[in-house]
């Protein structure tokens, strides 16, 4: 990472901080170095923004987004955003575009040793339901990398800082509670495991949303 994307990463934790004095959770799992696949509920474009920011600096700095490529590189400051200050996997959502496999692609950069942060809803949720069903995308990539472990995110009230359409954010407190890892078991179908990452993800959230 280069000077100015130090210096930018910097500025954009300390701004998250200062706006939601955001707290790690670890529940069942400790933040010790590792590689790992993170998958979180999705509400805002900067969700993997809170994540990045409470993860340990030797976590982190492995950590990659994996993000829409069409958001990413609309325009250049948030290209530099995405590829030089965050490292984010660009991903073409489009498949009548795209020429890459999404899924090839995160296997790839597993492979290489980073570790990912995505969002298995596939968009944001702006609806009333806690969790938008999951693509498969997060059940190919584990049986891609069954021996790597996905651990659940749940990101509780950064949707009411920056709701769609806001122009300035909100001061409150979020908080970002990382769960028990899973993996996928031998002989577990698709729809087995999708529901289970979904239960996974879904005990991380507070009571009064249960």
């Amino acid at each position: 990472m280069g000077l100015s994307a130090r210096i930018t990463a910097a500025l954009i934790v300390g701004f998250a901080r200062a706006v939601t004095a955001v707290r790690g959770e670890w529940r069942d799992i400790a933040p010790v170095p590792g590689q790992r696949i993170y998958f979180a509920n999705h509400n805002s474009h900067g969700d993997f923004v809170l994540v990045w920011t409470v993860l340990p600096l030797a976590l982190r700095s492995r950590a990659r987004p994996v993000a829409g490529a069409d958001y990413w590189l609309t325009s250049k400051l948030k290209s530099f955003i995405g590829k030089d200050v965050f490292n984010a996997l660009l991903i073409d959502r489009n498949p009548e575009t795209r020429t890459a496999d999404p899924v090839a692609q995160m296997s790839t950069a597993l492979t290489n040793g980073d570790s990912l942060i995505l969002f298995p809803e596939g968009t944001r949720n702006t609806g009333q339901a806690r969790l938008l069903s999951f693509k498969s995308g997060l059940f190919h990539l584990a049986s891609k990398k069954p021996e790597i472990d996905m651990v659940p995110v749940w990101i509780e009230n950064l949707n009411r800082v920056m709701p769609k359409g806001a122009l300035v954010p909100i001061p409150l407190i979020c908080t970002v509670t990382f769960g028990a890892p899973i993996r996928l078991e031998a002989g577990e179908d698709k729809a087995d495991f999708l529901a289970r990452a979904e239960r996974a993800l879904l005990t991380l959230a507070p009571d009064e949303k249960n």
